[in-house]
């Protein structure tokens, strides 16, 4: 049975959502560690996710915390929750967000955001290594990378750079996902920036093969949004087609069906084949990362 797998920052789980939002279960508790991003393993019967860490200080009602220190990890248990095992070790690096994943070549890709990188490792957490250096000041949050996704039969990367908070100057980067032997991360000649001056992009999908889809929680009102854009054959403009989150955040789906969560703790179903946008279950907790899986 497919479900909904959506992280809860405030009871410190991982929850189940049947898909018509009736049933909440939970398959991982005692997540305290704030957990940012989750995918399937539908080969092997695993689910990853890494965490932020522990903020450097407890923030301020509706601010944003930050994770300046490096206590970074990513850790992966079976489909029911059994087996839990931390597979990059804290501190590896500094801020675990996005997670994605290529079951058949077996490696995970995340962003690091104050660390300013995108990462990959293997499945067992090996091979470490980075792919693309964002920046190299921390202060500067314009460079903090959040969202990820791959698009593997053309062998490229996708990320999002939010920008400070409601600044209005979020950006979205494409690269090729093999970094050439001997290259410099830091100092990458094939990024491309696909779209700037966006109001705060964080998670992002690949949505068949040509469309990028991506949760927005920068100020209304362009941002608390989902938005989605065409990135094959050419890039086209990006274009709201959701509204009204409460900082927006996770996003995953199929077909013409996206589920959305957000801090304000609901899921919301986007339908755009059925011309519906509707909240799906509301928790109550922080949302942040979400993906489908058969459990």
């Amino acid at each position: 049975m497919t479900e909904i797998l959506a992280l809860d920052l405030k009871a410190g789980a991982m929850h189940a959502v049947s898909l018509d939002g009736e049933h909440v279960r939970t398959v991982v508790d005692g997540l305290d560690r704030f957990p940012d991003g989750v995918v399937v393993d539908k080969l092997r019967g695993h689910i990853y996710w890494t965490n932020m860490g522990t903020p450097d200080a407890r923030p301020a009602p509706g601010v944003e915390p930050e994770f300046f220190s490096r206590n970074g990890s990513i850790e992966r248990v079976d489909l029911d929750g059994g087996n839990r095992t931390t597979i990059v070790a804290i501190g590896a690096f500094t801020t675990g967000k996005q997670l994605a994943i290529d079951t058949e070549g077996g490696r995970l890709y995340w962003c690091d955001r104050e660390g300013m990188q995108v990462l990959t490792c293997d499945l067992n957490g090996d091979d470490l290594h980075t792919l693309v250096v964002t920046g190299d000041d921390a202060a500067v949050v314009r460079d903090w990378c959040v969202g990820i996704c791959l698009d593997l039969d053309r062998r490229l990367l996708y990320w999002t750079q939010k920008g400070p908070a409601k600044a209005g100057d979020g950006r979205i980067f494409r690269a090729p996902l093999d970094l050439p032997p001997g290259a410099d991360p830091a100092a990458r000649t094939d990024i491309e920036l696909l779209w700037e001056n966006l109001p705060e992009p964080i998670d992002v999908e690949l949505h068949g093969v040509g469309e990028l889809v991506w949760t927005d929680r920068g100020a209304a009102p362009h941002g608390n949004a989902l938005y989605q854009a065409r990135i094959q054959p050419e890039v086209g403009t990006p274009e709201i087609i959701s509204t009204g989150y409460r900082e927006a955040i996770g996003v995953t789906g199929f077909d013409s069906r996206f589920y959305v969560s957000d801090l304000g703790g609901t899921i919301r179903l986007v339908d755009l084949g059925a011309g519906t946008d509707t909240d799906l279950v509301r928790i109550g907790s922080p949302l942040t990362g979400v993906a489908l899986a058969d459990l």
